[in-house]
């Protein structure tokens, strides 16, 4: 059938394998990225990229993507340890972080007028995806998988009451830390094909229209990693027929998703 004439291409392949690896991790992450009011913490992750990949190219590191990976962990603990410690809000805090951290970057690798190579990052290509890197997703999927499965109820008090959660010997700064670095390796790991200009909306977009219609934490997560799969699907066949960008197709397709819930949400709490 001609619908399905996109899967005769190798790359397109590739990319809906990776699409059916990355939403599901979006759509997990994102539920609790949400919860806790972290929206602007991920999307100060997504612009420290920059930086991590100037930092591997003024230390002539081959593979920049090491060190905007080693970057953003250590990024996602400073901006946890400091958004606990200052007066200032939390979003103000990491504003602050992400705007420093992203200038510097841009500084870095416009010297001599070079930006250019790396301007595709901005908006990815997920088109571009290998299988090395699909076998790298994986793996990313697995640890996502497990630290969800043991880890969940205890991330879930930490982000509902802190003070409570510790009362229960929950080790509340531990897994505010190995949530924040989980979330970078995903928003690092993805970036590449993606973009950093819209990885933050499909984090965001997905658990924000589950939230507008679900009752009850199970349906929270169902609808939100339903909705960024099929917004990834839908977005990647769209954009094979329109012969428009991949990762802005699917912000579109979650955002149309969004409202639509938004107002199918107002509509019966009426």
């Amino acid at each position: 059938m001609e619908i399905f004439s996109w899967l005769q291409y190798d790359f397109m392949k590739y990319a809906f394998i990776a699409v059916l690896i990355i939403t599901p991790l979006f759509g997990m992450m994102g539920t609790m990225i949400v919860s806790r009011k972290m929206a602007f913490f991920s999307d100060a992750l997504g612009h420290s990229a920059l930086t991590g990949i100037a930092i591997g190219v003024v230390l002539g590191v081959n593979n920049t993507n090491i060190s905007m990976i080693l970057f953003a962990i250590v990024f996602a603990i400073l901006l946890n340890q400091l958004s606990s410690k200052v007066v200032a809000s939390t979003d103000t805090v990491i504003s602050v972080f992400s705007s420093c951290s992203m200038a510097i970057g841009l500084a870095i690798l416009s010297k001599g007028g070079n930006f250019s190579k790396y301007s595709s990052i901005l908006v990815g290509d997920i088109l571009s995806i290998t299988p090395t890197e699909i076998i790298y997703l994986i793996v990313i999927f697995a640890i996502t998988l497990g630290f969800w499965i043991l880890g969940f109820n205890k991330l879930l008090a930490v982000s509902l009451n802190r003070t409570l959660a510790k009362s229960r010997h929950i080790p509340v700064k531990l897994m505010e830390n190995l949530f924040a670095v989980l979330t970078a390796l995903i928003v690092m790991v993805s970036i590449k094909w993606v973009g950093i200009l819209i990885i933050n909306a499909l984090l965001i977009l997905p658990a924000a229209a589950s939230r507008n219609i679900s009752e009850n934490m199970r349906e929270y997560h169902f609808f939100s990693i339903v909705f960024s799969m099929f917004s990834g699907v839908a977005g990647l066949i769209i954009s094979y027929y329109t012969n428009v960008a991949t990762g802005p197709m699917i912000v579109i397709i979650a955002s149309i998703i969004y409202f639509a819930t938004y107002l199918w949400g107002r509509k019966h709490n009426m």
